[in-house]
């Protein structure tokens, strides 16, 4: 009977000590991150916009697009390439640098060229093209999203909710869907849209992950155009 019953005992533990394991964050998890992923294999992109005053009140003051009265509202940050289960980086030799020409064709897409190379470097070489298809794709996907009009010259702040900031893009941009759409937020601070693209940056499309990833954080503010 002791024996029996030190089996069963032996059982439970072992259960739940594999219960424990599983409800460590990222135990089971496969990693986010695929550093070195093979270029060109991915599912489809995300287009990720900042907008500068949230940006520059979470990070800090260093970065060129936070310069007193530059006046900037949305940035692009990036077009990362974006797996259904976490997105591939880094996926050439990090001695690759994007050329000079490159870089000077899309001074006008990123708020500064030292973004333009890192994003480059980080998400471009995972497109599998050149530096400079890459910086085309970026501004073909930034072409294809309208900014709401409440956002343009906004001068005073706001707080709202992330799924009210999703609705005005939706409300501007015909075929655009809440499951494809993600709003980032750090300090309870508005910082970035993210809008799923197709591979082919013909239009937009689910992205689940990325919608689970959004803001959680209830009202966020929205710091005012500087």
């Amino acid at each position: 009977m002791q024996a029996g019953r030190a089996l069963i005992l032996g059982r439970c533990l072992a259960l739940l000590g594999a219960a424990f394991f599983l409800t460590i964050p990222g135990a089971a998890q496969p990693p986010r991150e695929a550093r070195g992923a093979p270029a060109g294999q991915f599912d489809f992109y995300v287009l990720a916009l900042s907008w500068s005053p949230g940006f520059c009140e979470i990070r800090g003051s260093r970065h060129r697009q936070c310069d007193a009265g530059s006046g900037l509202g949305f940035v692009l940050h990036g077009l990362w390439p974006q797996n259904e289960r976490g997105y591939p980086s880094f996926c050439e030799p990090s001695g690759r640098f994007a050329p000079r020409a490159a870089v000077e064709e899309a001074k006008d897409l990123f708020p500064d060229e030292n973004l333009a190379r890192y994003q480059w470097r980080k998400h471009g070489t995972c497109t599998g093209e050149s530096p400079s298809a890459y910086f085309r794709a970026a501004r073909r996907a930034r072409e294809r999203v309208r900014i709401p009009e409440s956002f343009q010259g906004l001068r005073s702040g706001a707080k709202v909710l992330p799924a009210e900031i999703e609705q005005t893009f939706i409300n501007a941009n015909p075929g655009l869907r809440p499951d494809m759409i993600a709003v980032a937020c750090g300090r309870r601070i508005f910082q970035e849209v993210r809008i799923c693209f197709d591979k082919d940056l013909r239009g937009f499309r689910s992205c689940p992950e990325v919608d689970r990833d959004g803001c959680r954080a209830g009202e966020i503010a929205i710091p005012a155009i500087r």
